[in-house]
């Protein structure tokens, strides 16, 4: 039983080849393994890229419309063409030593409509941004539709006549020899570059092209939660394609600029406080300004020695498109004085001999050093 082709792609038996070509992109976004590594979906992406690439060529799209596969043994009983076991005809077999069609009918013109390029710009967003969520206005520079012409790329009534070069086929054809002997080869036509027509009278704003290059300014809305690296996708609103075809799209990457206080991982945010020695040995609160929340107190309990960590559940970055949130990191950096002044060292001094039975110097060994505020740093990190 033969395939349906049609089906595949989702379009009628009639449709155009411009809305064959729509249809496929469509679907390719969507099920491209570089945006959907999951096999089903890779599966199906072989699946539209195999039906694409029959339907757009006319001899095969014509033992289709017979009743027939061009793809499976014998060319589906339509008795025209190579396709058997090659899966593309022998016609893509010369092709691929060659560069052009081996010596039957050509592929047929590609048309001067064609897709546009997609695009991409950059744009820079603070801690806060990220977290909270943003509409940030950018301005791209792109191709668009010529308001001229509106895509048609004449002058005026004047309309697309058949290319003279080509004879409306979109490539020229040539004999080479090789070591198969005489071998016909095809080309793009270098007057009507394969579009299989020309434009005796093109469009004074664009020449032809059906398309401009032009400022605009879009809103973006960055979503809460994103983060460096990130891209948003803004459907249909890249380039233009040539003869006014379909719009590609925009892609708007995030670039994370660096905070004064915190620092950044996932959806955790770490930042240092400095405590007194005195105040890490009898305890305190200190107010620290949160991402989103305003001003936030931790406890610093009595006895915090240096390179502890306080975390504060639940005040961190929202994870994207989710109202969970990270964790604040608090990592104490407990302060030693470096000029005491003489009131101060009396103090100490009678401190010391306070505790003098229950502090006294000890030489520990390589293996049970701990490290300071760095080194737990480092270890916490190299432990995820």
């Amino acid at each position: 039983m033969a395939r349906d082709y049609y089906g595949t792609l989702g379009v009628d038996q009639k449709a155009t080849d411009q809305e064959l070509k729509r249809a496929y992109r469509k679907l390719a976004r969507e099920l491209h393994p570089d945006v959907n590594p999951d096999e089903a979906a890779q599966a199906r992406f072989r699946e539209i890229s195999t039906a694409y690439e029959v339907l757009s060529d006319p001899e095969k799209r014509r033992i289709v419309d017979l009743g027939g596969d061009p793809l499976s043994s014998g060319g589906g009983g339509g008795g025209a063409g190579f396709g058997g076991g090659f899966g593309g005809g022998l016609g893509d077999v010369f092709e691929a030593f060659f560069g052009g069609g081996g010596g039957g009918a050509g592929r047929g013109p590609r048309g001067r409509v064609q897709p546009g390029a997609d695009s991409l710009l950059r744009t820079k967003l603070t801690l806060e941004e990220c977290a909270t969520g943003v509409s940030k206005h950018v301005t791209v520079e792109t191709a668009v539709l010529c308001d001229s012409c509106t895509g048609s790329g004449t002058n005026g009534d004047s309309k697309p006549i058949r290319c003279e070069t080509c004879n409306g086929a979109g490539e020229v054809q040539s004999v080479q020899r090789s070591f198969l002997g005489q071998v016909m080869t095809s080309r793009p036509c270098p007057t009507c570059r394969g579009a299989g027509e020309t434009i005796p009278d093109p469009c004074h704003k664009c020449a032809g092209d059906g398309r401009v290059r032009a400022r605009r300014d879009i809103t973006v809305k960055v979503p809460a939660g994103v983060a460096g690296g990130m891209r948003i996708r803004l459907a249909a609103q890249g380039e233009v394609g040539p003869g006014g075809g379909p719009a590609g799209d925009l892609y708007v990457e995030v670039v994370e600029k660096q905070h004064e206080v915190f620092v950044r991982d996932g959806e955790d945010l770490h930042f240092t406080v400095r405590v007194p020695m005195i105040d890490a040995a009898l305890g305190t609160k200190v107010t620290f300004e949160s991402i989103i929340d305003g001003p936030k107190e931790i406890e610093v309990e009595p006895g915090t020695q240096p390179g502890a960590v306080t975390i504060v559940r639940g005040f961190g970055m929202p994870k994207l498109r989710s109202g969970v949130r990270g964790d604040v990191h608090a990592h104490l950096d407990v302060v030693v004085p470096a000029k005491l002044d003489n009131k101060e060292a009396k103090l100490l001094r009678e401190l010391k001999d306070l505790r003098a039975r229950d502090e006294a110097e000890v030489v520990t060994t390589a293996s049970q050093h701990t490290g300071g505020l760095f080194s737990r740093l480092r270890e916490a990190f190299s432990g995820r």
